[in-house]
């Protein structure tokens, strides 16, 4: 036999060469086909693993893959927090916008239904809404109070009612009530309106009771709007109400019991939230500016037009007028110079106002003095704006005004930011210093002129009125309609801002009233002519201590402090309160702290 050689036979070397061969074909088709089942792009599913499992090997098994490299996305700035559109809770709400066959498509106002202590509740109380005034009759007929008498015809035949100033929240909320594009689904909403009496809540509480029966109902509100899911989507941003009342009744700045009004608008919830306010704050961005009342709500657009033609074809006799009383407590205020001036005029007519039986608190006698006027004189009233002035331009008379605050930079969703088309603006330093002679400064403007201006602001009307919230105006704008677009349109932008991470991080609040001038694309304000109007005290006295000492030696006393309420200026003497304006009253000494919101009872 050979076997001395030590060689294996041929076939079983072939045997062994073959399973060798199939063996490594197995090993390489298992490891290929285990790679190949999970292709780079579809995530793997998560094997469970112990953190003990030597990690360190785990963390070189995926550095020994080599994915498919991608080009690293740009590294953001800090400002940029733009998320995809579908990331937002309100996107919804904006692609209403893109459809063109919904005619509420961007327009949708999701209504809060509020507990009944919130509003109606108020108006059922209506005799504790105001100290001075029965607010029962003037809380009817939705708001507007009771139908004027038109025994000598200066009215049209319908339309007209007693209306409170203070009445635009009850009057607001009834016209949303007939609002077109009301939605119960919130989602899909442009605005979250809030219907909250905040200026009728304040009035039953501004005197004789503590800070805290006045703050209630606000801390309340915030309490309870802040638990809804509606307000999780933008922190409040969204939300807007109404208060009839000017801005100041709302802005307590300390927690002082003798300090004025509630805080509402210094509420860290309520400052994201837009409150529409008859007078708004010119340092402060959550408060606008909408219209006081005026004694017209139509119900269909005939009124109006018929109103407006009427206006048109009147006969002015006087040159300018003014319905007003003086302010002798008052050092800076110019209206005594106001009256002076119309008294030696021969073509000014004047409609003296004090707190007996005067013609200032007839409808009719105040409309036909404007009616019957060129120019309407509007200094500052109590505070920067007066009611008067849209009485006067209901009235077809062009406004004369001597302070940007009392309505360029209030109403500049209602008026045209070029003020010379429809009115007039003498610096009231120029009155005060007896530079200027209004019945001039007037002559001096040409008839057609005069003419092209009256035109203006009897065009203006309907946006400046408040229809009859049991019908609805059919064409026209009222200024319901302008207030609420102007809300819908601002919220729009700050959901488009948001999606596009855009920052205004360069605004200042103080300059508020300079951003409500901006033009369309603007973003940035500088200096303004009208600063000096606007400026607050650089030596940080207040303007109340800045004037302590002239008003002490008007009436011959020394006086150690004051304060400044919405009804008027509180001087002391010795800690003792002693002198009061209240609302052109003139001064009253001996003064009782219940009457002025400084007694801690009740």
């Amino acid at each position: 036999m050979e076997k001395a050689n030590g060689k294996p036979p041929p076939s079983r070397l072939c045997f062994l060469a073959t399973l060798s061969a199939m063996f490594w074909i197995m090993i390489f088709y298992l490891h290929f086909t285990v790679l190949s089942s999970n292709p780079v792009g579809k995530p793997e599913q998560p094997v469970p693993f112990s953190v003990s499992a030597r990690p360190q090997r785990i963390s070189e098994a995926y550095e020994a893959f080599e994915l498919p490299k991608m080009k690293a996305p740009p590294r953001s700035k800090p400002s940029d927090t733009r998320q995809a559109p579908e990331a937002f809770p309100f996107n919804r709400a904006l692609r209403t916008i893109e459809n063109k066959s919904d005619p509420c498509g961007g327009r949708y106002i999701y209504v809060h239904d509020l507990p009944s202590r919130f509003n109606a509740d108020m108006l059922r109380d209506c005799k504790k809404l105001s100290l001075w005034t029965n607010m029962c009759k003037f809380t009817s007929n939705a708001g507007l109070g009771p139908p004027l008498e038109n025994a000598e015809g200066v009215f049209s035949n319908t339309g007209w009612y007693a209306t409170n100033q203070f009445a635009v929240d009850v009057i607001f909320n009834n016209r949303m009530k007939q609002y077109e594009c009301l939605t119960k689904d919130s989602s899909i909403a442009a605005a979250i309106f809030v219907p909250f009496y905040a200026g009728f809540d304040i009035a039953r509480y501004l005197w004789g009771y503590n800070i805290s029966v006045r703050d209630a109902a606000s801390l309340d509100l915030v309490d309870w709007l802040m638990k809804r899911p509606e307000w999780n989507v933008m922190g409040g941003r969204d939300h807007f109400l109404v208060a009839g009342r000017i801005t100041w009744d709302f802005r307590r700045l300390t927690d002082s019991e003798t300090d004025w009004g509630n805080k509402l608008l210094f509420l860290p919830a309520a400052r994201n939230m837009s409150m529409l306010v008859v007078e708004a704050s010119p340092w402060n961005a959550n408060d606008f500016g909408v219209p006081y009342p005026t004694y017209f709500h139509p119900a269909k657009d005939g009124d109006v037009f018929l109103w407006q033609d009427r206006m048109r074809k009147l006969e002015r006799k006087y040159l300018f007028s003014f319905a007003g009383a003086p302010r002798a407590d008052n050092p800076i205020s110019i209206r005594g110079q106001i009256i002076d001036q119309c008294k030696r005029s021969k073509v000014c007519k004047l409609l003296e106002c004090d707190f007996g039986e005067s013609k200032c608190h007839s409808p009719s006698s105040i409309m036909q003095m404007f009616q019957s006027s060129l120019f309407c004189l509007q200094p500052q009233g109590d505070s920067y704006t007066r009611r008067s002035a849209f009485d006067s331009m209901l009235a077809g008379c062009i406004p004369v005004f001597f302070h940007p605050g009392s309505a360029y930079i209030q109403y500049t969703w209602h008026l045209p930011r070029n003020y010379s088309t429809y009115s007039v603006f003498i610096p009231e330093d120029d009155v005060r210093k007896q530079n200027v002679s209004i019945e001039e400064r007037l002559k001096q403007i040409p008839p057609d002129v005069v003419e092209i201006m009256r035109e203006r602001v009897i065009s203006l009307i309907p946006k400046l009125i408040y229809a009859d919230p049991r019908s609805k105006l059919e064409t026209l704008e009222d200024a319901f309609d302008v207030a609420v677009q102007a809300v819908i349109d601002k919220v729009t932008k700050l959901r488009r801002d948001i999606i596009e991470g855009r920052e205004d991080k360069d605004f200042i609040e103080e300059n508020s009233w300079k951003y409500a001038l901006l033009e369309d694309g603007q973003r940035t304000v500088g200096p303004h002519e009208w600063d000096p109007f606007f400026s607050k005290p650089k030596d940080g006295k207040s303007f109340c201590e800045k004037n302590r000492l002239s008003w002490a030696m008007a009436i011959g006393r020394e006086m150690s402090r004051c304060q400044i309420f919405s009804r008027g200026i509180l001087l002391y003497r010795k800690e003792q309160p002693f002198v009061l304006r209240l609302r052109g009253r003139g001064l009253k000494q001996s003064v009782k702290r219940e009457h002025f919101g400084l007694s801690n009872t009740r």
